[in-house]
């Protein structure tokens, strides 16, 4: 492989063995005449526009603010966490939704020497509590009044000392800690100058800990993961080789490119976003800021990016939200479908014939075209991390006309691990490992069917490189459990196939093993229904029972034209609707059609129809959109019983008749 060779000879000024203050710190030269950061006005009561730091955006509108500017900003907001007695070594949380003061405040701590850990938004007070105690954190940047009222809860339980607040707040509040605005940070850091600010990053070394980034604790409580700016860094290095703008690509190939534009969305409390924002900042590349995640069809449309980063639900949800005003009437519905089996026709042919050709054509104009318009016209490629993306998903956005590229990692390698490199996209891979990431397959994990079943050498993915952490905080028994020698299992089952490409099976908890004592990879049967337009989220079930069922959220959406369109009059609730035997019957052909793809022992027997979707707010996904399997069943334990308990001895799988 000649681009192998190529990404491992590659040399540039992005590349280099520093802190990430120092890479950020000579982005911002390097591109002095280029945005480094938009952000949407009428949104927040922004300290900083409160204080004339920054200026107001036009509400609904995008404003700039030039790397100098930022990175202004930054050594100003250095100098005033360490006015607020910020120490090389101190923890400091952030607790906030992904907006352009997140990454200026995490930059401006890690100038100091601050160690930054990570509190997600949608956590419980106890949860807070946990993320603030656990790393002993002294002190909190939180976003606005709604989130600091969950911290006084109970930030008398901390050992916060100060806690500065984004937006300005429009009351007094009475907490234990000293409370700021980010305004008054900055107002405090001028009492140092520049030569200060850089003496500060002189006395770094990149294997200092940077950050505790907590895991998503779908097990337990969340486990912080201690990353060193030689993490962040390494993997940095290693993506920016594989995707980077090197002189053997052709020009027209995606490459992040000084000027070009992403947008931002994902929590960056979590490895992913938070290795995008490093990325991005290292290669020019101007971040804009999503108002919400219910906002990213208008968003897009306004920033026009050319790149974007999601999970894959992300990528369901615009696949879904394309479809549903493709739905609006008979004849639009109709050819919508029309061009997504002309798009699937096209994309399985060895060789397309001149027909498919033509068909797929006709399907760009009338559809597929509107389609990218949609996504601001500029698209060059989305990246998919997080989770496993649905190969069926992948091949319809390429036959549109937009490139996802599949990688795969975790908050423990900083997060990179392997990367589809965009002259060789294997869709359904995970792509090779990146430079200087070993990797091994311990096939001792997985029984001999789950080797048959999957080509190419199958088993636990075992991972070693300068990007893979050392530890977890405070747990040195977890830490322990976790390496074998110097090698980091982490704990997902892969195929290793030709010349090193990864395709993911599952993680390996999550794994059912029927009472037969055969092993069904839950995670490949639910992809499978990620462009169903009538199964909206799935989860698979079956862990020590006769055979695999499945607990089903319809979309509802759909249910509802489909019912028009039959002249079937249907309650209004959904909990009367789940429980109603045409959609059953409806739902089922579904299943069947899916069945149909599937070895016999993978089939579905029953399912049960759930009215409630599963979201980060109801605690049945993690911030990052992945299945809490555990609290789902919890959730959905009458359904489950049903299941297992009230169908009898079934034997025979849902079918499409």
């Amino acid at each position: 492989m000649d681009w192998l060779q190529a990404e491992r000879e590659y040399e540039n000024d992005v590349l280099g063995e520093t802190t990430i203050p120092r890479m950020f710190f000579d982005a911002a030269e390097r591109y002095a005449d280029i945005d480094c950061q938009l952000y949407k006005g009428g949104v927040y009561d922004r300290s900083l526009v409160a204080g004339d730091i920054v200026g107001a955006a036009p509400p609904g509108e995008y404003a700039a603010l030039p790397y100098p500017d930022v990175a202004e900003i930054v050594r100003r907001l250095a100098g005033g966490f360490r006015s607020l007695g910020v120490d090389p070594g101190d923890r400091v949380g952030i607790y906030a939704d992904t907006r352009m003061e997140w990454a200026q405040a995490d930059l401006g701590l890690l100038t100091t020497g601050a160690v930054v850990t990570t509190v997600y938004t949608e956590s419980s007070p106890t949860q807070v509590e946990y993320l603030l105690t656990d790393p002993g954190a002294t002190g909190v940047v939180v976003e606005n009044e709604a989130l600091l009222s969950t911290l006084a809860e109970v930030e008398s339980e901390t050992d916060v000392e100060f806690v500065v607040v984004i937006d300005e707040p429009s009351q007094d509040w009475n907490l234990d800690a000293d409370l700021y605005t980010l305004a008054d940070v900055y107002d405090a850091g001028t009492e140092y100058d520049d030569d200060t600010v850089e003496g500060w990053i002189d006395d770094q070394d990149w294997t200092d800990l940077a950050s505790l980034v907590y895991t998503s604790g779908t097990t337990g409580d969340p486990k912080g993961v201690k990353l060193t700016h030689k993490n962040w860094r390494s993997c940095l290095n290693q993506v920016h080789r594989r995707i980077g703008p090197r002189a053997d690509k052709p020009e027209d190939m995606p490459q992040p490119e000084p000027g070009k534009r992403s947008i931002a969305f994902l929590p960056l409390a979590h490895a992913f976003e938070r290795s995008n924002h490093f990325q991005n900042f290292a290669s020019g590349v101007t971040l804009g800021y999503a108002e919400s995640t219910d906002t990213i069809g208008d968003d897009i449309e306004l920033l026009k990016p050319e790149f974007a980063a999601a999970v894959p639900r992300v990528y369901e949800r615009i696949y879904n939200g394309i479809r549903e005003q493709a739905s609006e009437s008979t004849v639009k519905k109709r050819i919508f479908e029309w061009a997504v089996s002309a798009a699937q026709e096209y994309d399985r042919a060895d060789s397309p014939t001149l027909v498919q050709k033509g068909k797929l054509a006709v399907a760009d104009r009338l559809v597929f075209s509107s389609v990218r318009d949609a996504l601001g016209g500029n698209i060059e490629m989305f990246i998919s991390g997080g989770g496993s993306l649905s190969e069926d998903l992948a091949r319809l956005y390429r036959a549109m006309g937009i490139t996802i590229i599949e990688g795969y990692g975790l908050t423990e390698t900083a997060p990179g691990v392997s990367f589809n490199p965009p002259e060789d996209i294997r869709v359904g891979t995970m792509g090779p490992p990146l430079c200087e990431v070993d990797i091994k397959v311990d096939s001792t994990a997985v029984d001999e069917r789950t080797r048959e079943d999957n080509p190419g050498e199958v088993g636990e993915l075992l991972v070693k490189g300068p990007n893979v952490f050392d530890g977890y905080w405070q747990k040195p028994d977890k830490t322990a459990e976790t390496f074998d020698d110097d090698w980091f299992r982490t704990g997902d089952i892969v195929a290793r196939q030709d010349e090193n490409y990864l395709r993911f099976v599952d993680r390996l908890k999550n794994l059912l093993v029927l009472d037969t004592g055969k092993n069904v990879a839950p995670e490949p049967i639910e992809d499978e229904f990620a462009t169903s337009a009538r199964v909206d989220q799935i989860v698979v079930v079956g862990d020590n029972e006769k055979f695999v069922g499945a607990l089903i959220v319809p979309n509802f959406e759909e249910i509802r034209s489909w019912a028009l369109e039959e002249e079937i009059d249907l309650p209004e609730d959904r909990a009367a609707i789940v429980n109603d035997n045409r959609v059953r019957k409806w739902i089922a052909e579904e299943v069947g059609r899916i069945n149909d793809r599937l070895g016999g022992h993978e089939q579905i027997k029953e399912f049960r129809l759930v009215a409630e979707e599963w979201t980060p707010d109801n605690d049945l996904l993690t911030p990052s959109m992945k299945k809490k399997r555990r609290n789902i069943y919890e959730a959905c334990e009458s359904e489950l019983e049903a299941i297992y308990h009230e169908s009898g001895e079934t034997t025979e799988p849902v079918t499409a008749d």
